[in-house]
């Protein structure tokens, strides 16, 4: 537990939350919110003056994934932004519509609303939708399949995130107990042993 200060005083709040929802047409929604707000009150440039707890930036976006995470809809909010000109950021996020979800994505988010013509912020937001869209359908998918009685797939090769974090390390327990049949496992080529 972090230690606390009763001295210390607020300055800065950045709050993120995803949220998820499963469609009626079986398409899944994935949706995140970015929140800046300051706890002091300050004379904004453009805005006037902004009361402690007033957002800075506040922006929602939503995408519309299926199963294979393929975007088939991007959309997104900006009810607080520190310019006027912020807005025009919005148009881009509907290129992301086609990409995948996967190995690329953030090379994906770039290339479609990098730089001068995107947001930094939404394109951070973006960047953690990936892992939710994963927290979201395969979970979902696997319980619907459980529920139904139906075995997991069978797996060739490994899949996010095994073997991308110490829990899931191919060499770990969690490994030795839950997917056994990829404990040790090494890419084709790799002769380290590590």
């Amino acid at each position: 537990m972090f230690s606390e200060d009763p001295a210390r005083i607020p300055v800065h709040a950045r709050d993120i939350t995803y949220r998820s929802f499963l469609r009626p047409d079986n398409l899944w929604d994935i949706e995140g919110t970015l929140l800046d707000v300051k706890g002091y009150d300050q004379e904004h440039v453009e805005r006037g003056m902004l009361r402690a707890g007033t957002p800075i930036h506040h922006m929602r976006l939503r995408l519309t994934i299926d199963d294979a995470f393929t975007v088939k809809a991007a959309e997104v909010e900006m009810p607080a932004t520190p310019f006027g000109e912020c807005q025009q950021a919005k148009p881009p996020v509907g290129r992301l519509v086609g990409q995948r979800i996967g190995g690329g994505w953030r090379k994906a988010i770039n290339e479609c609303m990098g730089g001068e013509s995107g947001c930094t912020h939404i394109r951070e937001l973006l960047g953690g939708m990936g892992t939710a869209a994963f927290q979201t359908v395969g979970r979902y998918r696997a319980r619907e399949r459980k529920l139904a009685g139906l075995p997991e797939p069978v797996l060739l090769k490994p899949r996010a995130p095994l073997g991308e974090c110490i829990g899931w390390a191919f060499d770990g327990e969690p490994m030795r107990r839950y997917r056994p049949e990829f404990y040790g496992w090494r890419p084709a080529g790799d002769e380290s042993g590590t």
